[in-house]
């Protein structure tokens, strides 16, 4: 029987990458004092990078606190300890408390009752692969979020969704302060 070793994946350098993403590198590392590791995989693929960054940034009806509260809940359920670790920093931010931060990972937030109701339409929605619960939905919606609201949240969803898929294929070093594991 024939084996197979295992693919490993690299982080390109800004050397490694085209023009058009080494300026994106440039701007991260000013924006950010540096790329990070899963920021430069995506300039593995010519438009990945700016096309990714353009979803991420968009114009949303969700303020930044609850953006964080969809991207912790999303990592946490699809395991991506890279995504995890990068928005508790982020959550942080944004006023989040680390012990809220663990809390929104499990999908509730009960120092919140509207950001409860986010977290759980959110995990619903992520574990249930769209397929929401109508208990979910009608707190999300009793909370005051509106129909333009849970497209935002779908939106950040996907958005999430995409960057836990290729760290957990490409396994990169994570290069935040890593978040603790929960159960």
């Amino acid at each position: 029987m024939e084996t197979s070793s295992a693919k490993t994946f690299a982080v390109p350098t800004r050397a490694e990458v085209s023009e058009k993403n080494q300026v994106i590198f440039d701007n991260l590392q000013k924006g950010l004092g540096f790329v990070p590791n899963l920021y430069a995989y995506y300039a593995k693929n010519e438009t990945a990078l700016a096309d990714y960054l353009a979803l991420q940034n968009k114009k949303s009806t969700l303020r930044p606190k609850e953006r964080e509260i969809v991207n912790l809940v999303t990592s946490q359920i699809n395991g991506c300890r890279y995504c995890q670790s990068a928005h508790t920093v982020l959550g942080k931010m944004h006023g989040l408390t680390e012990e809220q931060i663990l809390e929104v990972r499990k999908g509730t937030a009960s120092f919140d009752s509207k950001l409860d109701a986010l977290a759980q339409f959110t995990a619903s929605m992520v574990q249930n692969r769209g397929k929401v619960s109508q208990i979910a939905k009608n707190n999300f919606f009793e909370a005051g979020y509106t129909e333009a609201n849970m497209i935002d949240v779908i939106i950040v969803v996907g958005d999430k969704i995409i960057s836990n898929y290729i760290h957990n294929i490409t396994q990169l070093e994570i290069d935040f302060p890593v978040a603790d594991e929960i159960l």
